[in-house]
């Protein structure tokens, strides 16, 4: 089966894809949902729970205020609107691994609708894709049906766990655009600390929305749902693969269905698991033990106030105001640690390029080396400023800020570059005089290759640098050493 990978398939001639794609992120709270149970990961099976997560009799759900905080921290940041009232909603299902045999969610009244999130498009511009609502929820168990080949075995950890259901329109037209959604997606939810938006772990999941219809109509097409997809390839995968299928069924005077699918990360394929010909009647009520939430304008701007600069923000703003690259300003902001490591650099440095290549060379490789966080690089925003200070004075080398200067400053963090260059003996010396000495002695040592050069190899240039920078220990600025040597080497009176 072709990929998009190789090109777009034969179909695409005549058929247009529309995806639209349902995210659950697990949000970063200590407790669960509306329990003071542990929202951990890990931990050892059933060891989470309490009676709020068992469903006792007699017990009460509390709403976690973290939740909603995160919830409208999100909202806010996608540019939707906050609900300024809004109740809670009972999603009454068959739920083998949610002891109260319903889901505490939000039906009619979500905290946050509207929204958007912008992806790079193939032409290099952008591509807006719309929100149609967030809404707060709680997480299933986990059934666990490979440890035992006679029985399901439940693991109630997870019930309870609170989650944002993110819900797009259905604007997406290829995988490729469905997998830049997740990564923005993930991007941003990490940047505003509320999910660490690992797929592998579950804590990022998505369940993706797929039909064709005939180029040019305006009618959608039937849709099925592909669900729990556990990684940005495998989502690319499922809908590759589901849309061919549609387009053969269709091409073959078949009928597409709806229903519920799965996907086969194996073999590749989508594969039934339930008809939706009719939409579920999950019976959803107000739930009756939580009393409606109201959000006033105070609050949602408090929670603004708290928000961290934004990927977007920050992409426009290096990129328009400070003058960098695409590419340098989406590997600074590919990560908040990294794009907040720099916004402390720039702090104290007009030059913003060499900061960004402090920061996207010897900082990021440091840093990867050691399986680290940008939390956890030693040197100061302030220092790292200094080195590119003292490279861009003439102070410090390129290579002995790289080479040596930058290995010191991470071992003696208290020290600034230029109390450890000047310590270590690695200040440049930029005095004419000493070059000049050397270059003599140099010259003295090759006479022969001084005459070759003055009749027309100037690749022996490397060859006096090389002597310069030999006799001076490395010590001599590299630019004044360029000027004199060339000087020096062309006066045919020297």
């Amino acid at each position: 089966m072709s990929t998009e990978k190789n090109g777009p398939p034969a179909w695409t001639q005549k058929w247009e894809l529309v995806v639209g794609l349902e995210v659950h992120a697990q949000l970063l709270t200590e407790s669960k949902a509306y329990s003071p149970d542990a929202n951990a990961y890990g931990d050892h099976p059933n060891t989470l729970v309490g009676p709020v997560t068992l469903g006792l009799p007699g017990t009460l759900p509390v709403p976690n205020k973290a939740v909603i905080d995160h919830a409208i921290r999100l909202g806010l940041a996608v540019g939707g609107t906050i609900a300024p009232r809004m109740h809670y909603a009972r999603k009454n299902y068959f739920y083998p691994d949610l002891p109260k045999g319903y889901q505490i969610t939000q039906d009619t009244t979500p905290i946050c609708t509207g929204g958007s999130i912008t992806i790079k498009a193939p032409d290099g511009g952008e591509k807006t894709i719309s929100l149609v609502r967030i809404h707060m929820e709680e997480d299933a168990g986990k059934s666990i049906h490979d440890m035992d080949p006679f029985n399901t075995l439940i693991d109630l950890n997870r019930a309870g766990v609170p989650l944002v259901e993110i819900v797009s329109a259905p604007d997406m037209r290829t995988s490729q655009e469905a997998y830049d959604y997740l990564v923005e997606v993930r991007r941003l939810v990490r940047y505003l600390d509320i999910c660490d938006g690992n797929m592998e772990e579950g804590s990022l999941r998505c369940d993706a929305n797929i039909s064709v219809r005939p180029k040019g109509s305006p009618v959608l097409g039937t849709r099925t749902e592909v669900k729990n997809l556990n990684s940005f390839r495998n989502v690319q995968r499922a809908i590759e693969f589901e849309a061919q299928r549609q387009v053969e069924l269709l091409e073959g005077g078949g009928k597409v269905e709806m229903e519920t699918r799965t996907f086969d990360a194996a073999k590749g394929i989508t594969i039934g698991l339930r008809s939706k010909e009719m939409a579920h009647d999950y019976r959803y009520f107000p739930e009756p033990d939580i009393q409606p939430l109201t959000v006033s304008e105070a609050k949602q701007e408090a929670v603004r106030r708290a928000m961290p600069p934004l990927p977007r923000e920050l992409y426009r703003k290096y990129t328009q105001d400070l003058g960098l690259s695409a590419y340098d300003a989406a590997i600074l902001t590919d990560d908040k640690g990294t794009a907040l490591y720099y916004e402390g650099v720039i702090a104290h440095t007009t030059n913003y390029k060499g900061a960004a290549n402090q920061v996207m060379g010897d900082v990021r490789s440091w840093v990867n080396e050691r399986g680290l966080t940008m939390r956890e690089f030693p040197i100061t925003p302030e220092h790292l400023a200094g080195l590119v200070t003292l490279i861009d004075t003439g102070s410090v080398s390129h290579s002995l800020a790289s080479q040596k200067l930058f290995p010191l400053m991470t071992e003696h963090t208290a020290a600034t570059a230029e109390e450890l260059a000047t310590a270590h003996g690695l200040l440049l010396d930029t005095r004419e005089d000493v070059i000049e000495s050397a270059l003599r002695d140099a010259m003295a040592r090759y006479p022969d290759k001084v005459q070759a050069y003055r009749a027309g190899n100037k690749a022996l240039l490397g060859l006096f640098m090389g002597e310069v920078m030999k006799a001076t220990k490395g010590k001599a600025d590299p630019r004044r050493a360029k000027d004199v040597v060339e000087r020096m080497l062309e006066d045919v009176t020297a």
